[in-house]
């Protein structure tokens, strides 16, 4: 090659890098414009009926419990915020499934989805450590800073506050990996994330067995719709990877070159050879009735 010769992508002695495998997958077009005000319209409705349902009898009760048992109502609100924690975290868990499944890439950006996914576990981590803060407060049982951050140190039913503590550890380490995701590499992350569904199972064991309201109907409702959403999605996620591997391909990813039908390796490139005109490379025609893949 002389020194007016450019380098050309065709050029033999060029490296050239592999095929770069291509995403498999719904594609993001968004929702039309009328779905998304319908939508919209619906979730603020079903927003207004239900806390205009409930909230001026929850103030209620919470005036008449700080009136007559001011002792209690650190309890009350610590109950509150342990639900809006389980929910918060039930929400992270289900969509990082659906971002797994894909299911969500049709309809919503990827980073976006992954940063809600992201938000709404430090969200319930927050609300968590607020919940368990709270209950230092209460005066039914004697809480101190060390029955709420040590297992089986808890006055009132140790075994499954325990269960809730060391559940809210595991989702402090997973929510942290977020923030050391470069640091500790791809696939370090995604074992520890494996620990999420651990952490699900611990938070709703520890709602369900020391919770005093896990009678109540709407409790039972409470705990029920998150866990079908996830056995559902986690269900769908293991059969899906189990298909994708019997048919060769990695989860999410397809091959860019079709192999050739008669199983054998397609025939190689033509070389390029350099114009005189220009000096850059062109490729030599391929003989006739030869069809490279």
């Amino acid at each position: 090659m002389t020194r007016n010769q450019v380098p050309s992508r065709s050029d033999p002695r060029t490296p050239q890098a592999g095929p770069r495998p291509v995403r498999r997958g719904p594609v993001y077009r968004g929702l039309p414009r009328p779905v998304r005000l319908a939508a919209w319209l619906a979730v603020s409705a079903i927003l207004g009926i239900v806390i205009g349902a409930t909230f001026p009898d929850a103030l209620r009760a919470l005036g008449a419990t700080a009136a007559l048992a001011p002792g209690k109502l650190a309890w009350y609100v610590a109950r509150a915020t342990g639900f809006l924690a389980y929910f918060a975290i039930a929400g992270s868990v289900i969509y990082g499934l659906l971002l797994s499944t894909k299911l969500l890439d049709a309809i919503a950006h990827r980073p976006v989805s992954f940063a809600l996914h992201k938000d709404l576990a430090l969200v319930g981590l927050a609300l968590s450590g607020l919940h368990g803060l709270l209950l230092l407060g209460d005066h039914t049982y004697a809480f101190t800073p060390v029955a709420i951050a040590v297992p089986f140190a808890s006055p009132y039913a140790p075994a499954a506050v325990a269960v809730g503590q060391l559940a809210f550890y595991v989702v402090a380490i997973v929510t942290g990996s977020f923030y050391v995701r470069r640091q500790i590499g791809q696939r370090a992350w995604r074992l520890i994330h494996y620990l999420t569904f651990l952490a699900f199972a611990g938070v709703t064991a520890h709602g369900i067995a020391s919770g005093s309201d896990t009678a109540a109907p709407w409790a039972t409702w409470a705990y029920l719709v998150p866990v079908a959403a996830v056995v559902f999605l986690f269900a769908y996620r293991l059969v899906t990877a189990i298909a994708e591997r019997r048919a060769g391909t990695r989860p999410g990813l397809i091959p860019s070159a079709r192999p050739d039908t008669a199983g054998r390796p397609a025939p190689p490139r033509a070389p390029a050879m350099a114009t005189p005109r220009t000096g850059l490379a062109r490729p030599v025609a391929e003989p006739r009735g030869e069809r490279s893949f």
